[in-house]
């Protein structure tokens, strides 16, 4: 995939702008590594989150329904106007398709821009406070600047509200690209064993970071599968019940394969 696409920012660049791939300050992308594999596909998603329903076009039905309903017209009228029975079906015809297209029209110029504002609007409304979402400190991850990142983090986490998930969110660049994996279990063992009660979707997130950081950065298969284990003694009707059992039973066999023989 990654050939591919050097070939394909090659190709532009030498085809439209006339210059070498070299020549051309382009953006460089990073991606920032989570813990590991039980991480679900976007990090800082929970794992228990539905996908995001996908409306491309809201009034698609009603342009249909309109359809259909001048179609059946139409043919009702060429039918009439064919047996002799209405000679002048044919203008019934002619005024179904100006209706057709006044509909399309408002369906596409009116209610279509005013349905899509509404449902952002309705969308943004109460989801995040003032000030409250990631955006500013993703541009910081974005740009590189993880340090900087991980600092906002921690400022963000001494709000309750965000305690949760702004520590998840430090602990995976300190987990990751700052290289700190003590510090984030540590900072995930003290949100764990605060005050704050955590929800069981917040437990279950900090308990597969610890796992993660166990097993594939503090080289601890031991203590990843005492996580997993207090994960599925304490929700054992768990959606993910069956995956940190898969988990459990890999890391288990992975290890008593790699140990040394008496």
């Amino acid at each position: 995939m990654r050939g591919i696409c050097d070939l394909f920012v090659w190709v532009m660049t030498v085809r439209d702008l006339g210059l070498q791939r070299g020549d051309v300050n382009l953006p460089v992308l990073r991606a920032v590594r989570t813990f590991g594999p039980l991480t679900p596909p976007d990090p800082l998603r929970p794992p228990d989150a539905r996908e995001p329903a996908s409306i491309e076009d809201p009034l698609s039905l009603a342009r249909i329904a309109v359809a259909a309903i001048l179609m059946f017209g139409t043919i009702v009228a060429l039918v009439l106007w064919a047996t002799g029975m209405v000679p002048r079906a044919l203008v019934l015809v002619g005024v179904l398709w100006a209706l057709y297209g006044f509909a399309m029209g408002l369906l596409g110029g009116v209610l279509e821009p005013l349905v899509d504002g509404l449902g952002r609007a309705f969308m943004d409304l109460g989801l995040e406070r003032a000030g409250g979402g990631y955006s500013a400190i993703e541009t910081l991850v974005a740009r590189g600047q993880y340090a900087d990142a991980a600092e906002a983090y921690r400022e963000r986490a001494q709000d309750p509200a965000s305690r949760a998930e702004a520590t998840l969110r430090r602990a995976a660049l300190l987990g990751g690209v700052l290289g700190e994996p003590e510090t984030a279990a540590a900072e995930l063992e003290n949100l764990r064993a605060s005050d704050r009660r955590l929800t069981p979707t917040e437990d279950i997130r900090v308990g597969l970071a610890l796992a993660e950081l166990a097993e594939h950065r503090l080289g601890d298969p031991g203590r990843a599968m005492t996580e997993l284990r207090r994960l599925i003694d304490r929700y054992p009707s768990g959606r993910h019940l069956r995956r940190l059992r898969a988990e459990l039973a890999e890391l288990k066999a992975r290890r008593f394969r790699d140990a040394p023989a008496a």
